[in-house]
């Protein structure tokens, strides 16, 4: 970054410190744990399908995996954002980390694709119970006229931590084949995960006021009590809230029709070498990079709805590029996933945080991640049905009609607060 003519480097300096002052405490300890999360997972992502494939499955098995593993993570929700909402969010992010490291080990050692089932079940339960309370510390910790720039950045964050993995998966099938340089894959994931789990434990601080440490048994009991403080949540939010719940939702089903399926159509359909198509999945995250910050920074200066609407018809063209692609069109088209990806998180994060009260956050955030997982894993089984018996190509279609409706709504029915909440 060049600094402008006649101003002095150590001004210069001081305004970029004054700009990212927010980056402290939890939100810096969050950003730096994800770092080594997104990383880690990003490494067998490539070649997932493939390697489930290897170990005996079919693309139908796949979806059922995928199915599974969302029905899984919808599962703790609602009790996910109630506990965060009443005894705090930092025992259930730190020890839940340790739980999903443990659950990884099951698709490093998997002999048949029913290991995966297990692994993937066990990572997405322990998931789901602190997804909630992870959303709602980030935006505990943010200043509102921040907060599009901070969600900005922790998808720059995630991206630039994901981009080496993608040269890690190709350099590991290159040595190793598939199925042993995957294992080695999910095993790196294991150790990453271990490091973040203990750096969360250790440096994050309760942003609840009044928080007590709930038993077993209290929390089995919350579930039906959570379910209803949930539901009636939506009593105490905007109308807004609800339909950009709905204008996502949609899209969410779209985009788990093909999530899986990618590297399948591109070495199966489109004859990618599989070698070189982790390279070519490396433009989402550099998109992401580039485009994180900008994005964020217009996010909190000018509106939330405008990079909203636009990332669904980004989103849209994007899934017709992939279709017809050849290695230079697909890699236009992941580009165009990544803008559509950068300006949907800023957008929805920071809007959601400014329609929603800080003590019904977790509560919001589990019900809207409980029917999000639903919806995602009807998606997965959809798109292995509709991949393996009809046309591969059906999916992406599926995807790529999913964003007018949400368009629709996005554009007619949601509008930003006067007055953002704190």
């Amino acid at each position: 970054m060049s600094v402008p003519v006649g101003e002095a480097p150590t001004s210069f300096i001081q305004r970029i410190r004054q700009e990212f002052s927010f980056i402290k405490g939890n939100y810096a300890v969050l950003i730096t744990s994800w770092i080594l999360i997104d990383f880690a997972v990003e490494i067998p992502v490539a070649y997932y399908a493939l390697y489930v494939l290897g170990l005996g499955a079919t693309e139908t098995i796949v979806g059922t995996i995928g199915l599974f593993q969302f029905l899984a993570l919808a599962s703790m929700q609602f009790p996910g954002g109630y506990l965060a909402d009443k005894f705090g969010r930092k025992w259930l992010i730190s020890s839940m980390t340790f739980g999903v490291t443990l659950s990884y080990i099951f698709y490093a050692i998997a002999p048949s694709w029913h290991f995966i089932l297990i692994g993937a079940v066990l990572m997405s339960f322990f998931n789901s119970t602190y997804q909630p309370a992870l959303m709602a510390m980030v935006a505990d910790s943010l200043p509102p006229e921040k907060r599009g720039m901070g969600f900005g950045i922790v998808t720059l964050i995630a991206s630039a931590s994901t981009t080496p993995g993608p040269v890690v998966a190709a350099l590991l099938f290159s040595n190793f084949g598939l199925i042993q340089g995957m294992r080695i894959g999910y095993g790196i994931i294991v150790g990453l995960f271990l490091i973040a789990a203990i750096l969360r434990a250790f440096k994050l601080k309760e942003t609840m006021v009044t928080v007590e440490r709930p038993g077993l048994s209290e929390i089995l009991k919350s579930y039906p009590v959570a379910l209803k403080e949930s539901l009636a949540v939506w009593k105490k939010v905007p109308s807004s809230m609800l339909y950009l719940f709905l204008s996502l939702l949609i899209t969410q089903f779209g985009f788990a029709t093909v999530m899986l399926y990618f590297p399948l159509f591109a070495i199966n359909e489109l004859l990618i070498d599989a070698a070189i198509w982790p390279l070519i999945m490396a433009a989402v995250p550099i998109t992401i990079i580039i485009l994180s910050i900008p994005v964020g920074k217009a996010v909190d200066k000018a509106t939330r709805k405008i990079p909203l609407l636009a990332s669904y018809l980004v989103f849209g063209a994007s899934m017709w590029l992939f279709m017809n692609g050849n290695i230079t069109v697909l890699f236009v088209s992941l580009a165009l996933v990544g803008v559509g990806q950068v300006m949907l998180n800023a957008a929805f994060g920071a809007l959601q945080a400014d329609l929603t009260p800080r003590a019904e956050r977790g509560k919001v955030m589990g019900f809207a991640n409980f029917v999000g997982f639903i919806v995602m894993a009807l998606g997965n089984l959809a798109g292995g049905v509709l991949y393996e018996h009809f046309s591969p190509h059906l999916p992406f279609l599926v995807a790529a009609a999913s964003v007018l409706p949400s368009f629709v709504l996005t554009l007619l029915l949601v509008h930003e607060p006067e007055k953002k909440e704190e």
